[in-house]
């Protein structure tokens, strides 16, 4: 409910009968209604704009020789993926022009349920940046791996009236939705009638069968990897989500589809992004940049991450530069470059040349001790050999910069009846070790394309249960691994024979760092350079494409605690290749 005293001041600023807060003078306004340049005064008063016209106010700002454009939006990201707790998370993309963002807190709530919703919703209040919410909608995200919760409508029904929660995120369970399961089908329902929005995640899901979505009232994806997917989402009235992540790097793929008459259903948004690439690249700042380098029209580069992604998610005051609109804007000093000079945030000025304010960022203490800890079994040697009764073994073959991957059939090395990895053909091995109700489960795999010479990395971000997911040159080292990330809580680490290398710890959930971003930065550093001595080539991130070999809703071969498991048939299968 809008406070009367405050609409009624509104009202008189943008009359004129008042002053206004602060004022923004001789500024070029980029109206993203129109997709026109506009001139004026923006009249600001609580946080809102009252006007654009000619008005006097108590602070003036001069903005001459600036392009003025609405804050960006990120409309859909995991704050997980970075590692960070939302409020320092807030911190890095606020320096990217970045003022809202959509989450998705899937990771947490399938490690933590809803104390892991609860627990990010409490570390994003009152913090200059808005984290608005999508409640995971598929815990655990299929029955084929053991996460640490189960959330149905009933656990979820009571945050749909939270004011930062805004709908029901990424259904990825698409069997589910298909047969009308009732579980998800309660879910679906409860989000409708709050009025919320449904996002999807459609992978590999043709024309045809998108209309089951569709029916279902699920109107985004993310998920599309070429222009007929996404020309497909288009033309049954979807909103196409355009991803540029860490892995997952679309932009290329679906720029051709991108029109002056569909560009307004066209969304960029990041997905997962590690912390080194947003601070180095950027967040959606950077696939701005990337498609206007690539041709795209800098104004309808800008709706999307603007205009486009409040109207999508209904959110009314964001997204313009205009009367009645939060007061969010960035001034840039160039806009085919999107040179970020300053970034306000309800008519403050948050970030100016690249330096945050601090002073706007409340001292909040929120104590993870109330969430799970690492519950494993201790893992043997014995545990991890992979028993063969051919040569011939179904692998994972990674696709770098994807979350996709091949499934192969090859001829692999076999000594004493077991799987013997070989650096020379690039064949790894790969466990999956169950970290939330110590069920001893330890799925294996043989996995090519990570091109390790030596050692092992492990983790416990691994989607969407986060397991414990290690690949390694040898069984002694993966051992060294799991018990290092075991002993810690969480985390990722790098080794070396018998050596820990390097390692970032992840305490909380054994999914983000407790450590402002500077710490967790020169920690991913540290383990970059420990990855490059084991053989890890720099074409591609290795820990964040470990992460998504555990995403069993994704295409084509991939692993849980229970084994391989081929997305084509839905079912868990052999290693071996019976001949």
């Amino acid at each position: 409910m809008v406070d009367f005293s405050i609409l009624e001041r509104r009202i008189l600023v943008a009359g004129k009968k008042i002053p206004a807060d602060v004022v923004i003078k001789q500024g070029k306004i980029l109206n993203v209604f129109t997709g026109e340049f506009m001139e004026g005064d923006i009249a600001i008063v609580d946080g809102m704009i009252a006007g654009i016209g000619s008005y006097a106010g108590n602070e003036v700002i001069d903005a001459k020789g600036k392009i003025i454009v609405p804050g960006f939006i990120d409309g859909h990201v995991h704050i997980e993926s970075s590692m960070l707790l939302p409020r320092e998370f807030a911190k890095v993309v606020l320096q990217h022009g970045v003022t809202t963002v959509i989450t998705d807190p899937h990771e947490i709530a399938n490690v933590a349920g809803t104390e892991g919703i609860q627990y990010m919703l409490d570390d994003s209040k009152d913090l200059p940046l808005d984290i608005f919410v999508m409640l995971p909608s598929c815990v655990p995200a299929t029955p084929f791996e053991t996460n640490g919760a189960r959330l149905d409508a009933e656990q979820l029904l009571p945050f749909m009236t939270h004011p930062q929660v805004l709908g029901l995120a990424e259904v990825m369970d698409f069997p589910s939705v298909a047969s009308a399961n009732k579980s998800m089908v309660d879910k679906l329902a409860a989000t409708q009638s709050y009025g919320g929005v449904i996002d999807g995640h459609a992978a590999g899901i043709g024309r045809e069968d998108l209309n089951i979505y569709m029916s279902a009232g699920i109107r985004t994806d993310h998920e599309s990897v070429n222009s007929k997917e996404a020309k497909d989402r288009l033309d049954l009235g979807m909103y196409l989500m355009i991803r540029e992540g860490t892995v997952a790097k679309d932009l290329e793929e679906l720029m051709p589809v991108i029109t002056v008459q569909n560009s307004r259903r066209c969304l960029f948004v990041t997905d997962d992004k590690l912390l080194d690439d947003l601070i180095e690249e950027g967040s959606v700042d950077h696939i701005v940049r990337l498609a206007i380098q690539k041709g795209l029209n800098p104004i309808l580069a800008i709706q999307m991450v603007t205009l486009n992604t409040a109207e999508c998610f209904g959110l009314r005051n964001l997204g313009a530069v205009a009367p009645g609109y939060q007061a969010d804007f960035l001034l840039l000093d160039d806009l085919e470059s999107v040179a970020i000079h300053q970034v306000y945030k309800k008519g403050k000025c948050i970030v100016d040349k690249g330096q945050i304010n601090h002073a706007e960022f409340p001292k909040v203490q929120n104590p993870s001790a109330s969430l799970p800890k690492l519950h494993s079994k201790k893992v043997t040697l014995k545990d991890i050999e992979i028993p063969l009764c051919s040569s011939t073994c179904n692998i994972i073959e990674i696709i770098p910069n994807s979350l996709r991957t091949h499934h192969r059939r090859e001829s692999v090395k076999v000594q004493d009846g077991v799987f013997c990895p070989s650096t020379e053909n690039d064949l790894l091995k790969l466990a999956v070790i169950e970290r939330h109700k110590a069920t001893g489960n330890v799925g294996l795999g043989i996995v090519k394309g990570f091109q390790l010479q030596k050692g092992a990395i492990a983790s416990t971000v691994a989607h969407d249960s986060h397991n414990i997911v290690v690949v390694g040159a040898s069984d002694q080292e993966m051992l060294v691994a799991v018990e290092h990330v075991i002993k810690t809580n969480g985390g990722l680490v790098v080794v070396d024979g018998k050596e820990v290398l390097a390692a970032l710890d992840l305490p909380v959930a054994g999914l983000m760092s407790e450590d402002t971003s500077e710490a967790v930065y020169q920690a991913l550093k540290t383990l970059n350079s420990a990855l490059t001595s084991i053989g890890s080539p720099k074409t591609f991130n290795p820990f964040l494409m470990l992460s998504f070999l555990t995403l069993t809703v994704i295409p084509e071969l991939k692993l849980t605690d229970k084994g391989l498991f081929a997305f084509n048939s839905f079912s868990h299968i052999d290693v071996s290749v019976k001949e």
